[in-house]
């Protein structure tokens, strides 16, 4: 948080979305961009848009990584992720990208896997295109929690995200 102050001061002033809750994201999806994945983005979601499980979704999500492709933010060879199709930094699906990623950077294209300040600016994004409330509380019963479990519907993640952000604050 100290190295990209700057940034992050921007950010929040923007979108209004703590830096605490947007650095326990980045945190718990990548390690600070360390580890964002090593999966073909398109072959993943190629394939699981022809598993029997979840197709629908998954095609779904294979339309909006060749959008990406379409839009020209991210080359294919360039769309690496999780096995489930996830980019970038902060992990989006690719429907999510394409509805949320933006430009933070001024450079011409939406990048979520090398450009710090698109991820993080997107991520803000994402939580205030979903109804985070600045300058209010994000524990358990609060608006901001349920804005957090818009971005991983497990429970166990959005306590984590929570008492991460809570140990970032102080």
């Amino acid at each position: 948080m100290k190295k990209h102050n700057a940034l992050f001061t921007r950010i929040e002033n923007e979108f209004g979305v703590p830096r605490e809750i947007i650095t326990a994201i980045w945190g718990l999806e990548t390690g600070y961009g360390r580890g964002i994945g090593k999966m073909n983005t398109i072959r993943a979601l190629a394939t699981l848009a022809y598993d029997c499980r979840r197709a629908d979704f998954f095609r779904n999500e294979l339309y909006h990584a060749l959008l990406i492709v379409q839009k020209g933010d991210l080359q294919p060879s360039e769309m690496k992720g999780a096995w489930a199709g996830e980019l970038g930094q902060t992990q989006f699906l690719a429907s999510s990208y394409i509805k949320f990623a933006i430009d933070y950077s001024g450079d011409g294209k939406r990048d979520l896997l090398y450009n710090t300040a698109d991820t993080l600016a997107s991520t803000a994004h994402f939580l205030m295109s979903y109804g985070w409330q600045p300058g209010q509380p994000w524990g358990p019963g609060t608006p901001n929690y349920e804005v957090i479990r818009s971005w991983n519907r497990a429970g166990v993640y959005v306590k984590t995200i929570q008492i991460m952000a809570e140990k970032l604050s102080n």
